[in-house]
């Protein structure tokens, strides 16, 4: 075994393993199963020209090698990002623990209780600190949060504004640019007009239905906007407010002046700069607007036995349910950086934060006292952490700047400062020090921090927060890596078993991928600083546009979307701004598939496009002629054709360059759902199918991990005609000459989890990424044929093949009285993760196993799913308290002294040998979803008495 060669870690599937996988399939060699499988008029014609690839200690060193053309400037820029201090216990025992960043979204809440509970305590800390009554488990970063609040706020006008058409909306001049430019994206689509204007002198008029304001202001300005608020609540206009987290501690949170809804990032909250992210936003609101908040919510609820239980709350919400009328399409949170960012809460408790806040606001004070005395004017009337002088640039920041000193210059004449948690005494002297030299003035001591406030007694912060238990009780490092190792126990993780997720590409995140994430010179980078001060992220973000264009046959590629999701809408806003300059903005219909994904229909609706859905045929395949016919009837106004490619049903259809040319004809664009790229990479790709742009799920086929929920990244590639229109920021320059304006608030995204891919990329090479293809649709095939004649597939090629998925069907068990939960639920007990369930067929699993699981574990799950079918067929009709029905089963189940099921305890815990080695147990029983949903509780219960204890 060459153990320098990653590939052969990275797939699971050894040589020796192929032979009787081969027979059981009934392929002569892997190269047959591909040609039976995918069309051969789209199979690529020569190999990808990708680099050699790299063994995982020439990674190591290269990207180390990298990192050191990064400068580590002290940068005080702010504008949303500030540098934090991530304590150790979180960031080994969460950010490098693959027990919290290798599991999956929580839909099955028995095996999700530490995430829940993790997810629970972000939600009231949020909830808490803003004064809100209710707040999600996270989006994707500030500027898209607030988008979303303008939007939600415009889906529940008043009848009266909707029956007058009331569309405008208030932006302070005081938001942040980015947070303006992707309002701008999100506006116009959907018929939103954006007013910007200074809110002091602002006129409330009836033609308003909400208003956004910054607090404290992008240049550190904090207003008592109180005021406004009322003025805005007499006119019927709802207000969002954009507040950073930190300053809530020491200022009035908005939920006590009347806002309506409150969003901003926790990247403050422990997370590192990342040079954009991936960070955690938050949103919070009104419980009246708890079936309009975006993203996910997650509620206290019981189990089977009565006892309290967590799941995830009002899914009905959500894209896969509500498809073109949901609440927004992204669906995608930042779970693992809003757990980090609860637990920082958590390990500091409230008085811990209070003292950092109260740190960073003496810090500012101490600053402007010292630059003051130089003869530097102060401008803001008060401030938290960000300070805005009267200076001039040119002199200032050549000696910054040689110092190794990062200021905000936001004009020839005016600089802004914003210091932070990781600034210190020696800070302070080092910018006290350069306006010294700069103004050539004499040194001013700064020994000690001012212990002085310059915020107005009227809205310094009085109301208390953080009172529950859990954030005043884990503030030493033993108590909180016991109390996360506690949480971790209770998730199943990619750690313990293959999590089989059909469309989700749950596979191995391999270490050598994530140890870069903890390198401080890729953590510590804010994202506006000057690009040559980057040139190792530079290097590493070119490098990987390059290679996803190789891969995906197009011209270009933008890294801004963070998340698959935005990556659609993205997608869309480019075809929409390509067909605008073709003086055709007319164009608006979008043809889906009846079988997509549910993010694609609100995704087209966002982008400001009418749905038309287009029926499948009986074998799954989109039906030709019905797309044909309203591609022909729709032709004048055809604007694009989502589709998935392999599709949603596992399949390669082979009329797919057909379709594509039918959308041409007519004038459209064709957008391909990069979700299934797991079985193209290397074999065939979006161009050669005839797509124009398509995003990719770097978080399913390029190793970035699930999280429980995110980090992810949905970069858009796309074709030589739409390259002009890849986003942009105001900021620092991105995208082609025309760009549209942001997709989200930084330049690259989320550009720090981008290193995981671009070391997949590089290690794997071209044959390595071909071979992970080719052996991800062999598991399919083979979990299909072991399965076959005991479970129906319900969709297969023209040649009986799987693509790298496939949907078996659940529905014949119903005369069992056995639905396709109580499967799902069942396979807890056999120690896996469920496939995906009813998605995209009702009563169905959805299983891809990746390339990345060993044959041993293939069959593990195959044995798992056979004995479950034979445990169906035991069932008679007199009998509804059967295994089935009752699982899972707790180990407090199995060791009570009473049990009177008609199973004997070994059936229900220990149905396969395997599991007497390896048996996970889930924490609590079956989930009540309808009585969480009912009594909707989503926040810890606070303590009643709190005793001190520091």
């Amino acid at each position: 075994m060459k153990t320098d060669v990653f590939a052969l870690r990275h797939i699971g599937i050894k040589e020796k393993d192929l032979t009787p996988m081969l027979g059981k399939v009934g392929a002569h060699t892997l190269e047959q199963l591909i040609q039976e499988t995918i069309p051969d008029d789209i199979r690529l014609k020569k190999p990808l020209q990708l680099d050699e690839p790299m063994s995982e200690h020439k990674f190591l060193a290269h990207i180390q090698e990298l990192s050191e053309k990064n400068q580590l400037f002290r940068t005080y820029i702010g504008l949303g990002y500030h540098e934090s201090l991530t304590p150790s216990v979180i960031k080994r025992n969460i950010l490098e623990n693959p027990g919290w960043y290798t599991a999956y979204t929580p839909y099955q809440a028995e095996i999700a209780q530490g995430r829940l509970e993790a997810l629970l305590n972000f939600q009231t800390m949020i909830s808490d600190l803003t004064g809100m009554e209710l707040a999600n488990a996270s989006l994707l970063d500030e500027s898209t949060a607030a988008a979303e609040a303008m939007t939600m706020l415009y889906d529940v006008r008043s009848r009266e504004q909707k029956k007058q058409n009331t569309s405008k909306f208030f932006v302070s001049e005081e938001i942040l640019p980015q947070t303006l430019s992707l309002l701008k994206t999100r506006a116009t689509p959907v018929g939103i007009e954006l007013v910007i204007g200074d809110h002091r002198t602002f006129d409330f008029g009836k033609e308003y239905y909400g208003a956004l304001l910054q607090y404290p202001g992008k240049y550190g300005e904090v207003f008592d906007y109180s005021g406004f608020v009322s003025k805005a609540q007499e006119s019927d206009i709802k207000v969002a407010v954009a507040a950073d987290l930190l300053s809530l501690l020491l200022l009035t949170p908005p939920g006590e002046f009347g806002a309506d809804v409150v969003v901003g990032t926790t990247q403050r909250f422990g997370i590192p700069l990342g040079y954009g992210g991936p960070h955690a936003a938050y949103f919070a609101t009104k419980e009246a607007y708890k079936r309009n908040i975006p993203g996910r919510i997650i509620g206290v609820t019981k189990d089977l036995d009565g006892k309290p239980a967590l799941r995830m709350a009002l899914q009905t919400r959500e894209q896969h349910i509500k498809r073109d009328k949901a609440t927004s399409n992204i669906c995608t949170a930042q779970v693992l950086l809003a757990v980090m960012a609860g637990m920082y809460a958590v390990y500091h408790g409230p008085k811990g934060l209070k003292y950092i806040a109260t740190k960073v606001h003496n810090t500012a004070v101490t600053l402007a006292n010292a630059l003051e005395r130089l003869g530097v004017q102060q401008t803001n009337g008060s401030y938290f952490d960000t300070l805005c002088l009267k200076a001039d640039a040119s002199s200032i920041r050549p000696v910054a700047e040689k110092e190794g000193v990062n200021f905000l210059y936001i004009d020839d004449t005016t600089i802004s400062i914003a210091v932070n948690e990781a600034t210190s005494l020696h800070d302070l002297r080092q910018i006290v020090g350069i306006f010294t030299k700069a103004l050539g003035k004499e040194d001013i001591e700064v020994t000690e921090l001012l212990n002085a406030s310059v915020i107005p007694e009227n809205i310094q912060r009085s109301s208390t927060y953080l009172e529950s238990k859990v954030f005043n009780s884990y503030h030493s490092e033993t108590e909180l890596m016991r109390y996360i190792k506690k949480l971790e126990r209770k998730d199943l993780s990619l750690n313990h078993s293959m999590i089989s997720l059909g469309s989700c590409t749950m596979k191995l995140n391999a270490a050598s991928e994530m140890l870069p994430l903890s390198m401080p010179r890729w953590g510590n980078i804010h994202p506006f600083v000057p690009t040559e001060q980057a040139e190792g992220y530079q290097i590493v973000l070119r490098e990987l546009e390059k290679d996803l264009s190789t891969i995906t046959g197009f011209a270009a590629t933008s890294l801004q979307p963070n998340s698959g999701a935005q990556g659609e809408y993205a997608g869309l806003m480019t075809i929409r701004a390509y067909h605008e300059s073709q003086n055709e903005g007319h164009r608006n219909i979008c043809l889906i598939p009846a079988s997509a994904h549910g993010t694609n229909p609100a995704s087209a609706v966002m982008a400001g496009m009418q749905v038309v859905v287009t029926k499948t045929d009986e074998k799954g395949n989109i039906d030709v002629s019905d797309l044909e016919e309203k591609a022909t009837k729709y032709g004048n106004n055809l604007a694009a054709l989502m589709v998935t490619y392999p599709s949603t049903h596992g399949v390669f259809e082979s009329s797919i360059r057909h379709i594509t040319q039918v959308i041409h004809d007519h004038g459209g664009l064709v957008y391909m759902d990069g979700a299934n790229m797991n079985a193209q990479v290397g074999l065939t790709n979006p161009a050669t199918i005839g797509a124009d742009v398509c995003h990719l799920n770097l978080h399913k086929t390029f190793a970035i991990p699930h999280g429980g929920g995110g980090p992810g990244v949905g970069p858009i590639c796309v074709t030589e005609r739409l390259a002009p229109f890849l986003p942009g920021n105001p900021i620092i320059k991105t995208g082609g000459p025309k760009a549209i304006t942001a997709i989200s608030g930084a330049p690259w995204g989320s550009s720090l989890v981008c290193l995981i891919s671009y070391g997949y990329i590089k290690m794997l090479g071209e044959e390595g990424l071909r071979k992970s293809t080719e052996i991800a649709i062999l598991n399919a095939n083979y979990i299909k044929d072991r399965l076959s004649g005991r479970f129906d597939v319900l969709y297969t090629g023209e040649q009986g093949r799987a693509a790298h998925e496939m949907i078996i069907d659940c529905r014949p068990f119903k005369k069992k009285g056995v639905e396709v939960t109580d499967i799902a639920k069942r396979l807890m007990d056999y120690g896996f993760h469920a496939p995906t369930v009813s998605f995209p067929v009702a009563g169905t699993l959805m299983i891809e196993p990746t390339e990345s699981e060993s044959l041993a574990e293939l069959d593990r799950f195959c044995d798992a799913m056979l004995s479950i079918r034979e445990e169906i067929d035991s069932i008679s009709g007199e009998d509804p308290d059967n295994v089935l029905k009752n699982a899972p089963h707790t180990l407090e189940m199995l060791t009570c002294d009473e049990w009177d099921l008609p199973y004997s305890r070994q059936k229900a815990g220990f149905p396969l040998p395997y599991l007497y080695e390896n048996k996970f147990w889930p924490s609590v029983r079956r989930v009540d979803d309808a009585y969480g949903d009912r009594n909707l509780m989503c926040t810890c219960t606070p303590i009643e008495s709190y005793a001190e204890t520091e």
